[in-house]
């Protein structure tokens, strides 16, 4: 990365802002490849695509190390540091938890610990999708209003059902979109 960085004037100019869209681009490839080999896809697909990835994790790096901030060694300590710290029943002496949601809820409170929330959508992404970020918030305990006369309080209403239900929204609405479209994932006109 260096050297691309070093040669190539347009990697050069790149900054964190510049390449942002390309890791969301890069990131939802990825995911498009990982719904594809569910249903019987390319295997290579989804490696192809999880090295597009992991080279915008590299060029960040890159561009932060060069400015002084941190490195790509830094970026790994981090995340081995976080995985230590939020698995102690693997990497320490805590008993390990009988279940997935065990586990998942041991996790959650070793995250609370780290950083605590003071409102259900403290520390969420404004940027997520947002029916990823109201099924996040609903997860963390935001109560849809009672009061639901606009769309978005509808949505959101029925992102709790969902949640409550153990249904992913996302991926539910995604699924009955595929649907509506027909076998070529295209609707025909009426």
């Amino acid at each position: 990365m260096r050297r691309l960085r070093a040669e190539c004037p347009w990697k050069r100019e790149q900054t964190h802002a510049s390449l942002s869209r390309y890791l969301l681009e890069e990131a939802h490839e990825t995911l498009e490849a990982i719904d594809d080999l569910a249903d019987g896809g390319d295997p290579d697909h989804l490696r192809e695509e999880l090295g597009d990835l992991l080279l915008q994790v590299y060029f960040h790096a890159a561009i932060a190390e060069g400015a002084g901030t941190f490195t790509l060694d830094d970026v790994a300590r981090g995340i081995v540091d976080k995985m230590h710290r939020r698995n102690p029943h693997v990497f320490g002496d805590a008993e390990t938890p009988a279940t997935a949601a065990e586990v998942d809820a041991a996790w959650q409170a070793i995250k609370q610990a780290d950083a605590p929330r003071r409102s259900p959508t403290d520390g969420l992404p404004e940027t997520l999708p947002a029916l990823l970020y109201a099924a996040k918030a609903v997860e963390r305990g935001l109560e849809p209003s009672t009061n639901a006369d606009g769309l978005g309080d509808r949505l959101l209403s029925l992102v709790a059902e969902a949640v409550a239900s153990g249904v992913d929204p996302e991926q539910a609405l995604r699924t009955a979109v595929r649907r509506a479209g027909g076998p070529s994932g295209a609707s025909s006109p009426s």
